[in-house]
């Protein structure tokens, strides 16, 4: 009988405790194609994430990947991205054109591109992706800019960052 209660303790206790918390967690992939002139840009979420923000936001009901999914939501997700990101290349600041999106399971993936960059030293970035309605979100950064790769993960407190290579 004692086996049995610490078989409890130490096995079903820490498979309860993973099962209720849930991460917030953002990916935001940046690549500089030299022969395109272009950083090409890949930002996953989670699907009902971004859906409760762009709901609550926007006064709207996505229902996403349902027969009742709003047929201009690409508006409202251009709109949320370019309210919540900016950035700069070389210090000067540049708009982002927002190509579309792609649903796989649960996450939503994002396509943007910065045109007409001929070269890249450094990228400032301010990432605050669902951090108002998920307070824990933090916001993984991954580039790669000809053979130099840099991470850095944002969160609430510090959403911003200057990536130089």
């Amino acid at each position: 009988m004692k086996h049995k209660k610490y078989l409890f303790l130490f096995i079903i206790i820490p498979l309860l405790s993973f099962s209720t918390h849930k991460y917030y967690l953002s990916l935001t992939q940046i690549k500089f194609k030299e022969e395109a002139k272009s950083v090409q840009i890949i930002i996953n979420v989670f699907m009902d994430d971004i859906e409760k923000a762009l709901n609550e936001d926007y006064n709207i009901d996505l229902q996403l990947t349902t027969k009742k999914e709003l047929e201009n939501n690409d508006v409202f997700f251009e709109k949320y991205l370019k309210s919540k990101l900016a950035f700069k290349v070389d210090n000067l600041s540049k708009d982002f054109k927002y190509l579309g999106k792609e649903y796989e399971g649960d996450l939503v993936f994002f396509y943007l591109e910065i045109e007409n960059i001929p070269s890249v030293k450094s990228i400032d970035i301010s990432n605050k992706i669902l951090i108002k309605h998920f307070p824990e979100q933090q916001n993984l950064i991954k580039s790669k800019v000809g053979n130099k790769n840099k991470s850095v993960l944002l969160s609430k407190d510090n959403y911003q960052e200057k990536l130089t290579y």
